[in-house]
């Protein structure tokens, strides 16, 4: 088991020098050079994708937060690069640990928290009731807002961990299987991971995605 779960080590070092969380900024190297006189395809492709991303946050944040869709965009930028660098072998995974991820979920759900109660405190009171609850109702809805207001940043930071953990935790268990197989299982066994290797590029983009996309929710409900 401690054999099993070393790759999501963040303790492991070379030459008494923790390098596993440099892969947190290896990211950095995949930016293309803005400074070019011609765009490459790639500089291109940046920029339909970071276009689009604005237009939908913007949509969703509306007028009152101009200039705040780019920081959404750079967490999904920052949260897609860690989590696609995980799938390229012995690079440490560093969306993997809580103590990234719940470092992202905390630090944007109590900004947001901040800003709501010091600037519109009514808005913040009365989004704890919907519209149209009984009389005697209120105090259990209060209580069930404000429950589900406070889990917000763990349920971000532990789906992202989570996703990442189970989807690298499968393909370390069935390749760790490779040793005893007979040549048409291991055909298979290739086949299958192969598989499992694209599902979990796709779930690198998702779950970059889905935490941007809530983080950009959770900061509309403030106004």
């Amino acid at each position: 088991m401690n054999n099993l779960f070393s790759i999501f080590d963040p303790s492991t070092n070379l030459f008494n020098l923790s390098l596993n969380w440099f892969s947190t900024f290896m990211g950095l190297l995949f930016m293309p050079y803005s400074f070019w006189l011609i765009p490459n395809r790639y500089f291109i492709m940046w920029n339909i994708i970071s276009t689009k991303l604005h237009k939908e946050f913007k949509m969703l944040l509306g007028y009152k937060f101009n200039g705040s869709t780019f920081i959404f965009i750079s967490l999904f930028f920052f949260v897609l690069f860690n989590n696609f660098l995980g799938l390229f072998p012995y690079i440490f995974t560093s969306t993997s640990h809580l103590t990234i991820t719940l470092s992202l979920s905390l630090t944007l759900w109590l900004s947001f928290m901040i800003y709501g109660w010091i600037n519109n405190t009514q808005h913040m009171f009365t989004h704890m009731i919907p519209q149209g609850t009984p009389s005697i109702l209120m105090p259990f809805m209060v209580l069930i807002e404000t429950i589900s207001n406070l889990i917000r940043p763990g349920t971000l930071a532990v789906r992202l961990t989570a996703n990442m953990i189970a989807g690298h935790l499968l393909l370390t268990l069935l390749s760790s299987t490779s040793n005893n197989l007979s040549f048409y299982l291991l055909i298979i066994l290739i086949f299958s991971q192969i598989l499992l290797l694209i599902l979990e590029s796709a779930v690198t983009i998702i779950q970059a995605y889905v935490i941007s996309i809530l983080s950009t929710l959770y900061s509309s409900e403030v106004n």
